[in-house]
């Protein structure tokens, strides 16, 4: 994962398309593997480990850098989904405004009209 594929993975988390333990699994990922991300990732990673130290495993493999992230065959708690969301939202609106406004794609009618329903279902 690169500062495109979390950025997306976060995106895709707050759109709901991502489970929380498949969130989990990527940050993790991106995190541990220290190629720069870390730092901007923190936030997040504060939550996971916070929440449950135990969601994911690390196994070795013959790949770099050693180890492969899986997801633990426990779920992410129910009770720090909220804390998750928000800090992807606030690591997420880091990465938003590095990115220059022509690149930003405004959602279409379906994608707004299916965010509004998923919001009135939230409550």
């Amino acid at each position: 994962m690169s500062y495109d594929s979390s950025a997306s993975s976060l995106s895709d988390y707050l759109a709901g398309r991502l489970t929380a333990e498949q969130l989990v699994a990527a940050v993790t990922a991106e995190y541990y593997k220290g190629d720069g991300n870390r730092q901007m990732l923190r936030p997040v990673m504060d939550v996971i480990e916070r929440a449950h130290p135990g969601i994911v495993e690390l196994a070795s493999s013959d790949q770099r850098p050693g180890f492969a992230v899986r997801l633990a065959a426990r779920p992410f708690p129910k009770r720090f989904e909220s804390e998750l969301r928000d800090a992807a939202a606030a690591v997420s609106t880091v990465h938003v405004s590095a990115v220059p406004l022509a690149s930003v794609r405004r959602p279409g009618l379906l994608a707004r009209i299916v965010n509004a329903i998923r919001r009135v279902l939230r409550g």
